[in-house]
């Protein structure tokens, strides 16, 4: 391993990456030559397999020595990994300030705010001169996660302003913090879901956010680092449900293949039951099928058509929820916009469908018989059917499912494109009898 000076000039992220290329035995070594400070840089940036690695090797004293460090949101995001009498031996090494930061954080319940906040950060009173802020700054900002903001306490430390460093530079050294304040700013709850940081993040498109307590005292803040963080896991969750998976706890090629398996059979044999009943729905008009065999040749056409317009609905709101784009209040807004999407949709292909069947007669492609206008109209009229029903179903599911506090995004695009694959087969087959009933079936 190479430990000159020009690799560890390198950045974290890149030593991180260049250790855990390395052998077992190796990365140990290569990481204990590493100096303490950057020891914890760089163990941040490890993948879940290589800290499992170290965390084996290294003893309680010095993971806890790598630990203490290290930055406190990124202290509680390996937390959450470890074992809880492994929690308790590691923390009792940390000095007393740290350990009362790592069990504060830990306190907070998993998903919240809380747990990827910081306490690293610069505060201080509306009555302070500029000059004597900055030079707060100086003594205090070394541990501070960002300094893009300095945050204005009152006497109970509770949040009262936030005030851009760049405003302070740019005052005069004797001008009063009271006076550059305008008593305007934006903070997060501790307790919020980190759903809900994501969402204020993107709407004041600010790199860092405070975060106080329920009664309004600054607690920490959030930087967008960390925010990025969970809205890779967030969209990657909902990517995995979308697809009728189980969300993965470890990255694809660190999942093992019996948790693969597992994440992915449930949702597999309900799909599989489901699509069931479309032999059902089919040996329910096994008389007509039989009767005129051409019929079975477009039942492909019909329930992809049906299942794509619904998993494409389906996205969509899934997506637009996910973005609180759209609220469970707006669901007949929703189904009005689909009904007439859909509908337009089912026109177009339902146009499609009988131009096929008209030009091929006409071409003499494909000889339908006398019959075949009766034919490309049950075509379109099907088509045209499963397409605005798999645009309403589509979008409907997801407000069901939010309704009753589940997560939309289980109404995977696969479970939709069951639903109107079934559905879509007795609405064709349906059509077909009431058309050509008298003609083809008689």
């Amino acid at each position: 391993m190479n430990t000159s000076d020009d690799f560890l000039k390198k950045h974290p992220y890149d030593i991180a990456e260049a250790i855990s290329a390395l052998k077992d035995k190796d990365q140990i070594l290569a990481f204990i030559l590493l100096s303490s400070e950057l020891k914890s840089e760089v163990f941040a940036y490890f993948d879940n397999p290589t800290q499992e690695n170290l965390i084996k090797s290294l003893s309680s004293e010095n993971l806890a020595k790598v630990l203490e460090e290290m930055s406190p949101d990124d202290r509680t995001a390996i937390f959450e990994d470890f074992p809880d009498i492994l929690i308790k031996d590691v923390i009792n090494f940390l000095s007393i300030e740290e350990r009362n930061i790592a069990l504060n954080l830990i306190g907070y319940q998993e998903g919240t705010v809380g747990r990827i906040m910081t306490p690293y950060y610069v505060q201080a009173k509306k009555n302070w001169t500029v000059k004597y802020t900055l030079q707060h700054i100086k003594k205090q900002g070394k541990k501070a996660e960002t300094l893009d903001f300095i945050y204005i306490v009152d006497e109970n430390q509770k949040l009262i302003d936030d005030i851009r460093l760049a405003k302070l530079l740019l005052s005069n050294d004797d001008n009063i913090l009271e006076d550059l304040m305008d008593n305007e700013f934006v903070s997060l709850k501790a307790k919020d879901n980190k759903e809900n940081a994501i969402i204020i993040f993107d709407d004041y498109d600010r790199s860092a956010l405070p975060v106080t307590s329920d009664n309004g005292v600054l607690v920490g803040i959030v930087t967008f680092d960390d925010i990025l963080d969970e809205v890779e896991k967030r969209d990657t969750e909902d990517f995995q449900k979308i697809a009728a998976v189980e969300a993965l706890s470890l990255p694809y090629l660190e999942t093992s293949v019996l948790d693969m398996f597992k994440k992915r059979s449930f949702w597999l044999v309900l799909l599989f039951l489901g699509e069931l009943f479309t032999t059902t729905a089919m040996g329910r008009f096994e008389d007509e099928i039989a009767k005129f065999v051409v019929l079975a040749l477009f039942v492909p056409l019909i329930i992809s058509s049906g299942g794509n317009t619904g998993s494409q609905s389906t996205t969509l709101i899934v997506r637009a929820m996910a973005l609180q784009e759209i609220r469970l209040r707006d669901w007949f807004f929703v189904m009005k916009k689909e009904f007439l999407s859909g509908l337009f949709l089912g026109i177009l292909l339902g146009v499609i469908g009988f131009l096929r069947i008209a030009i091929w007669q006409y071409l003499n492609i494909t000889n339908y018989g006398e019959n075949w206008f009766f034919i490309a109209l049950t075509i379109s009229l099907s088509l045209l059917g499963v397409v605005l029903w798999g645009s309403l179903i589509g979008s409907m599911i997801p407000f069901i499912l939010k309704k009753f506090n589940l997560d939309p995004a289980t109404s995977s695009a696969p479970f939709v494109a069951t639903i109107v694959d079934v559905t879509g087969l007795i609405f064709y087959f349906s059509i077909a009898s009431f058309l050509l009933s008298g003609t083809l079936f008689k």
